[in-house]
Order: structure tokens, then C-alpha cells, then sequence
């Protein structure tokens, strides 16, 4: 009795770990009004969003509305934060439609395109949990700031190229985006724009820009679909070739595991990666910034297991791949949202519109869900970012470039590759030719300071206190090596040469029996390695390495002053201006 007792007690504690119900335990009432009006007004942005991204990833709009439903209860359940909004995404739309469209048979079966992205969803909840599971959470950080950028404007120049022929009323059959641009060209030079077509996609466009500069408050892509839906009815848009998005099916779909063929999977795990990546980084970015407003704290481990939860849910229910939408949880948060509760009632109300009113966006014109997937790629773009990078920092621009060229060339899922690998290629890059300087005694300030900083900067005769900003590795140790000989073969040359070591928190095997070689090779010049400031866990390593049988273990002070004093003890040695010329040549 007493063991079923305390197994009850542990089953009812773990119940209560889980975010959902801990947040229904802890609910206040006075938070109820709120949340409900919140979830009425987000409704109105999540089914004209949840359509457009679905068609921007090739599948049928409809899918896009079980998947607003089925990730809103499951990140409800599962997800950390109180108002952060999940759904379809304009930034994995085009990620979605590289990975399952090349899979599609040449007939374009909806039906075939729909399962593979609802596999698709299933194995990005499946990188999300165990990420989770295994507290990976600092994967998010693999997309530095200006290669984000870069391949988010590539993104957006894609999106907006290859929105324009719906936009405009036709199509263009190609594959990337220089061939895009081509038939876009060739298109409009044969004239094939549908005058009507374009006059409300424009529209669309110019209607959403104008609400959300001049009425920030008012739902514009919402004000939107009812004017274009509006002037279908008024003008018989659908006897003017205009495509229109149609009575949308009845009902919910059935619990469903999608039947895809066995050599479907490699390719769509390939893609599940990148998605969880930008879905990861996404939703990271986006809860430090409300918690931030909140007061709440960023748990990313349990961001993972609830995006995780909210795209096993739409998988499982026809849907594609989701992440959090910054865009879409401001607007829960301006319109009073306290909880998740905001998300379930959005949900609810979407369900209740395909029960009852299935047809009620059946003349909503295809132009226009072009006009709001054009507007969401507008917010993706950073220009204003890119050119803070050309004025700041133009290594980091370049980057940006790269990543760019790496989308808007290569393709959506190259791209996201590309600036991972170019985001670690510049943390290498940093590690391998760090920054290195010489220090020297500025009078009036304390410490030792960068002669390069301070060129009149005072040095001992016969000592040189030397600084490398980054840990002795395999890579940047023989960079190490010829700075040091550099400096020991100065004329006149030093007895003793400084490590400022703070920076060197670490020292491989490599760099070890490059520090050894080093050291044998001073000592026969009769100049003398001495280390200041290294770490206690780096010192450790040293001695395991036995580099103390040729670095006097006297040469080990905890001070860059204790060294420099037993320097000058030894030597007598006083205080020196070096001439400007002598420091920059240094």
C-alpha cells in the first residue's frame, strides 16, 4: 500500500514538471479575459499566415490550418514560455518546399507532398527531443549574427522572386533562382501578367505596408483578405483568371502516420536538420526577447522538447514543420496575451471555422496570399543590419555576403549549410591567427598596457612581455612559434620573454611539443620562456605534459607584476621610453 502510495505521489510530481500543467496550476483568473480576447485577435493572423506559408511550401493551403491548430495545443502542453506563439513560418517555407518538393512525382501529387512533409515534421520533433534529452541547446549558437543575416536576405530575395509570378497571375517552372529571375522576365516580356491578378496582389501588398506603418494596431493582413475577398465577391475576380483558394475541406484529419518509401528518409533528414537549426535559433532569439519583456527565464533545453511536442503534433495530423513566429507573438502580447491559453483558444476557434464554415475563404484570391507571404519576407530581411556590418566590421560583412550568395545561388538548404560552416569557420578563424600584441608600463595607468594602444608606452631593456589572445592549439601553435623567435631575435635581444598567459586557456598535445622545441631553442639563444597568469587547470596540463623538464618550473608566476619584479631583481634593469619608431616596428 505505503509503495503504491509513493509510486502515485512520484507519477502525480512528474505530472506537475510538465510546463503545461504546472501553468494551469499556477493560472489567475483575472487572466482569463485577456487570454480569450488575445486568441481572437491572434485567429484572425494565424489563418491567412497559416494558408500563405503553406502555400509558399508548396502544399495545399488547408494544410497550413491543421498545422496552426495541432502545434498551438502541443507547445501548449509542452512549451516553457507563457505567450510565445508557434505556426507555419515564412523562414521555413522555402526550406520545406527544397526538401519535399524534389521528392514529388512530376504530377505534383498533393497528396504524396503532404506525407512527406508531415515525415518531415516528425523528424524534426524527433532532433528536437533528443537535443533536448541530450541539452543541446547551444546548437542555436552555430548561426553567428552576420551569417544569420546574410542567409536570412538571401531568403527573403528568394521568397519575393519566386512569390512574383503568383503574384502577377502566372507561373514560372524552374528550379532556382537565376532561373527564376530568367522566366519572371521572359514572362512579363511575353505579357503574361494577369492585369487583375496583379492589381490585388499590389493591392494587397500596398494595403498591408500602409496599415502596419500608419495603424500598427489594426490587423492588416487581416483587413486585407476581407478587402480581396470583398472585391472577388463585388468584381467575379474568378471569372477574371484569377486562381482562388476554394471551398477548404470539412473537418479535421484523422491521427495519421505518413506513408512515405523507404528512400525518402536520407533526403528528408538532411532537410529535418537545417529546419531544426533555423527553428532552434528562431525560437531561442525570440524567447530571450519576450522573457525578457516578462520576466521569465529562457530554458532552452525545454524550448527544444517543446518544439519538439508541437511538430510530433502536426506530423501526426497532416501538418509540416513549425517554429515560433516573433511577428505573430507580438501581436498576442499588444493584444493582452498572459498565457498559452491565448494559443488554445486561437485553436479552437480555427477548428470551429472548419466545422462550420469551411467555404468561408472560398473566394479568397491566391494573389493575395502571395501579398502576405511577400510582406513576412520584407520583415525577414536585415538591410539596415547589413549595412552596419560594412560600417563596422567588413570581415563580417563579407560573411554575410557569402551566406547571401549561398542562398540566393546554391539554394535554401546549401545556404543554411554554408553559414553554419562559415560560422565556424570564423570561430577558427579567430583561434588560428588571434590577436597578439607586446605590452609595455604607460605611466599613470595601472598595469601593463598594448604598446599598439600606447606607443609611448615604457619597456625594461632586456624583457618583453608578450600577450596571445587565444588557447595553444594544433592549429595556431606554430603561429605561436614564430611570433615568440621573432621577438627573441631582436636586436638587442631579450633575456627573458613575458607570457601574458591569461588568455591561453588551454594547450593541446600539439601545441605542448611545440612549446617544448620552443623553449629547447631559446634556451641555446640564452633567452628565457617565462609564463605569468596561467591558468591553475592549463598549468595542471603543463605539468602532465612534462614540459617542465626544460620550462624552469621558477619561470611560473601568478602576476605579471611578480614576474616583472624578479626581472628586475635579477637584472637591475629601469624603466625605458622606446621611441615611436622602435614601438610600431615591435
Amino acid at each position: 500500500m505505503k509503495s503504491g502510495h509513493l509510486r502515485a505521489r512520484a507519477a502525480l510530481d512528474r505530472l506537475r514538471d510538465v510546463p503545461g500543467v504546472r501553468a494551469a496550476l499556477s493560472y489567475r483568473r483575472e487572466w482569463l479575459m485577456k487570454d480569450v480576447i488575445a486568441g481572437v485577435v491572434l485567429t484572425t493572423l494565424l489563418v491567412p499566415q497559416g494558408m500563405a506559408y503553406a502555400d509558399l511550401a508548396g502544399l495545399p493551403p488547408i494544410t497550413g490550418l491543421y498545422t496552426s491548430i495541432l502545434c498551438l495545443l502541443g507547445y501548449a502542453v509542452f512549451g516553457p514560455s507563457r505567450i510565445l506563439v508557434l505556426g507555419p513560418d515564412s523562414s521555413l517555407g522555402p526550406m520545406i518546399a527544397a526538401t519535399v518538393l524534389p521528392l514529388v512525382a512530376a504530377d505534383g501529387d498533393p497528396d504524396r507532398a503532404v506525407a512527406l512533409a508531415s515525415m518531415l515534421a516528425l523528424m524534426v520533433a524527433v532532433v528536437m527531443i533528443l537535443a533536448s534529452v541530450a541539452r543541446l541547446g547551444f546548437i542555436a549558437d552555430l548561426l553567428s549574427k552576420p551569417t544569420t543575416i546574410g542567409y536570412m536576405n538571401g531568403l527573403a530575395l528568394t521568397i519575393l522572386i519566386g512569390q512574383l509570378p503568383k503574384l502577377l497571375g502566372f507561373d514560372v517552372d524552374a528550379d532556382s533562382l537565376i532561373g527564376e529571375c530568367a522566366g519572371l522576365v521572359e514572362k512579363l516580356a511575353d505579357g503574361a501578367v494577369v492585369p487583375s491578378a496583379a492589381a490585388v496582389g499590389i493591392g494587397g501588398i500596398v494595403v498591408i505596408l500602409l496599415l502596419q506603418r500608419s495603424l500598427p494596431k489594426v490587423p492588416a493582413v487581416l483587413v486585407m483578405v476581407l478587402l480581396a475577398i470583398g472585391a472577388t465577391t463585388l468584381f467575379g475576380l474568378g471569372e477574371h483568371d484569377v486562381d482562388l483558394v476554394g471551398t477548404l475541406p470539412e473537418g479535421l484529419p484523422p491521427l495519421t502516420v505518413p506513408d512515405i518509401r523507404l528512400d525518402d528518409l536520407a533526403p528528408l533528414a538532411g532537410g529535418a536538420l537545417g529546419i531544426a537549426l533555423v527553428s532552434l535559433a528562431d525560437t531561442i532569439s525570440n524567447a530571450s526577447a519576450f522573457a525578457a519583456r516578462t520576466g521569465q527565464e529562457v530554458r532552452g533545453n525545454q524550448e527544444m522538447a517543446g518544439i519538439g511536442a508541437a511538430n510530433l503534433a502536426a506530423g501526426l495530423f497532416q501538418g509540416f514543420p513549425v517554429s515560433t513566429s516573433g511577428s505573430r507573438t507580438a501581436v498576442a502580447e499588444r493584444a493582452g496575451a498572459k498565457s498559452q491559453l491565448t494559443g488554445v483558444v486561437g485553436a479552437v476557434l480555427i477548428t470551429l471555422m472548419l466545422v462550420l464554415l469551411p467555404g468561408l475563404f472560398r473566394n479568397l484570391p491566391q494573389p493575395a496570399l502571395a501579398a502576405v507571404v511577400i510582406t513576412a519576407s520584407l520583415s525577414l530581411a536585415d538591410v539596415s543590419g547589413t549595412v552596419r556590418l560594412w560600417r563596422q566590421r567588413r570581415i563580417e560583412f563579407l560573411l554575410c555576403m557569402v551566406a547571401f550568395a549561398g542562398v540566393a545561388l546554391l539554394g535554401v538548404l546549401p545556404g543554411i549549410a554554408l553559414a553554419v560552416a562559415l560560422s565556424v569557420l570564423n570561430v577558427f578563424r579567430r583561434a588560428w591567427w588571434p590577436y597578439e600584441t607586446v605590452l609595455g608600463r604607460v605611466p599613470g595607468l595601472d598595469g601593463f598596457h598594448d604598446i599598439r594602444s600606447y606607443p609611448q608606452a615604457e619597456r625594461l631593456p632586456g624583457l618583453v612581455i608578450y600577450r596571445f589572445d587565444a588557447p595553444l592549439f594544433f592549429a595556431n601553435a606554430k603561429t605561436f612559434r614564430d611570433q615568440v623567435l621573432r621577438l627573441a631575435r631582436t636586436d638587442p635581444a631579450p633575456s627573458w620573454i613575458v607570457l601574458a598567459a591569461e588568455p591561453m586557456t588551454d594547450v593541446d598535445t600539439t601545441a605542448s611539443d611545440v612549446l617544448e622545441d620552443l623553449d629547447e631553442t631559446l634556451n641555446a639563444e640564452q633567452v628565457h620562456l617565462v609564463f605569468a597568469e596561467l591558468k591553475d587547470p592549463v598549468r595542471r596540463k603543463i605539468d602532465r605534459y612534462g614540459l617542465t623538464r626544460t620550462i624552469d618550473p621558477a619561470h611560473f608566476f601568478p602576476t605579471l607584476e611578480s614576474a616583472v619584479s624578479a626581472f628586475r631583481r635579477r637584472t637591475g634593469a629601469e624603466w625605458t621610453a622606446v621611441p615611436p619608431s622602435d614601438a610600431d616596428h615591435r
